[in-house]
């Protein structure tokens, strides 16, 4: 895949408000690092390719290598109960190699939650992660969207606020 970094600008009456706004804290933002615990586990051990977080609406969609056309959503009721990782079964990619590693998984995870807790205008709204293609999705308080591959992404930290 070649190096890739695609910005798309939002609804303009969005960012017009930009600063007019500020992060209202989430049912996901009460327990980020579990939630990052799930996704770690839903990409390492139940099969999870692609997961997308909403923070701001406190869900998870996920696709799974055993049926890659469907998603499924799992809000934080789910998400939280200690029976969820457990109903899942335990899938591997089945040969496939994923272009991000589980440590670099970890490093992205850690920057999604800088992202989403850092500023109170502009912050982290929603984030994904493709294991198999390496790609990370990331929307923003300001109507923003980026799709980066990861290699880009740790190369480019300190244009998503890194100092």
């Amino acid at each position: 895949m070649p190096e890739r970094w695609l910005q798309v600008k939002g609804d303009p009456s969005v960012r017009a408000f930009l600063f007019e706004q500020t992060r209202a804290q989430s049912l996901f933002d009460e327990q980020l690092d579990s939630v990052f615990g799930i996704m770690h586990q839903l990409f390492v051990d139940k099969g999870a390719y692609h997961v997308k977080a909403h923070f701001s609406s406190s869900q998870l969609t996920c696709w799974f290598y055993d049926d890659p056309y469907s998603y499924r959503v799992y809000v934080r009721e789910e998400v939280f109960d200690d029976h969820f990782l457990p109903s899942l079964p335990s899938l591997s990619y089945e040969g496939r190699k994923p272009r991000i590693a589980i440590a670099d998984l970890d490093r992205v995870l850690a920057e999604f939650k800088r992202l989403r807790l850092t500023d109170e205008q502009i912050y982290l709204r929603s984030a994904s992660i493709n294991r198999i293609n390496g790609m990370i999705g990331m929307t923003f308080s300001c109507d923003g969207s980026h799709y980066i591959d990861s290699e880009n992404f740790f190369r480019r930290l300190d244009c998503f606020g890194n100092e």
